[in-house]
């Protein structure tokens, strides 16, 4: 079986190097690769990449991510986040292949407190949250034999993310101010790769299993939990910090403006994707826990 990576030098791209790599032979490209045409920016260039390939699976993990640069341009956010993806989502049709995705609770409202569920109305407030949503419409008009996996607070101990974040400016300031009003679950890039990889699998075997799941860890908090999280699990790791967890201050999203609207309630119901697989997500915690051993 071939395997074609899209994005392999992202956060949810790495880890996937690792956990396709034992489904067959894996094809990883970027924008950068000489290997093949990988630019979103060249949607046409790209879908003639996956039909000179002739993958059995196509992932792609590329996107524009840049919540708030996608205000100020919006026809480059849906260029990578849409059209790219719907190009190659036809040419993945061409040549017969499963095609993997990924998508953000940002193609809902933010409203209400419970979990959404994969047919729930969408209501995107952002380009970001608009563009993805055209991406997951245009691959499922494209290509029947999809899966797209909605997810949220991404974050992989590799670069930069907000639990590191919150680690140095613990380290320089005595007080820190983090949001209490956005509710989501902090979701490893590692655990995305694996569930991908099981998908995958499971979907070759029953194409019926086919479509748009959520996928993100078990439970929820706030940035301010998550924040409070973190420099517990450092204050227990004997890390030094100026402001521990009982410094941080709880504070609207008002209180810090941002070109691109957030929404308030990121719960994704996961009871589809569960029970379709066979799986238990794990909490949070757990993740963000290993990720904190690996890094601290």
């Amino acid at each position: 079986m071939k395997l074609l990576l899209l994005g392999k030098t992202g956060q949810v791209g790495w880890e996937l190097q690792r956990s396709l790599a034992p489904l067959g032979e894996l094809v990883a490209l970027d924008s950068k690769s000489t290997e093949g045409h990988a630019d979103f920016r060249d949607p046409e260039r790209v879908a003639q990449t996956v039909l000179a390939l002739r993958p059995d699976v196509i992932v792609n993990a590329a996107a524009h991510t840049a919540v708030d640069k996608a205000e100020s341009e919006p026809e480059l956010a849906r260029t990578l986040n849409a059209i790219a993806p719907g190009a190659i989502a036809q040419a993945a049709q061409e040549v017969g292949a499963l095609m993997v995705h990924y998508s953000t609770d940002y193609v809902f409202d933010g409203s209400g407190e419970r979990p959404w569920q994969e047919d729930d109305a969408t209501g995107p407030l952002s380009v970001y949250g608009r563009t993805k949503l055209e991406g997951e419409q245009l691959i499922a008009a494209h290509c029947p034999k999809h899966l797209v996996f909605r997810t949220s607070w991404v974050y992989a101990a590799r670069g930069g993310n907000f639990a590191k974040t919150m680690l140095r400016l613990a380290k320089e300031r005595e007080r820190l101010t983090v949001i209490n009003d956005q509710f989501g679950a902090p979701t490893g890039a590692e655990l995305l790769a694996d569930v991908t990889a099981h998908a995958i699998r499971d979907t070759l075997r029953d194409p019926a299993k086919a479509g748009l799941y959520h996928l993100a860890a078990g439970g929820e908090t706030t940035w301010h939990g998550y924040a409070r999280f973190v420099l517990e699990q450092a204050e227990a790791a004997g890390v030094e910090l100026k402001a521990g967890p009982a410094m941080i201050d709880a504070v609207p999203t008002s209180a810090f403006p941002t070109p691109a609207k957030r929404p308030h309630n990121s719960r994704l119901s996961t009871i589809k994707l569960q029970s379709s697989f066979g799986l238990k997500l794990p909490p949070w915690q757990a993740g963000v826990a290993r990720m904190l051993h690996e890094t601290l």
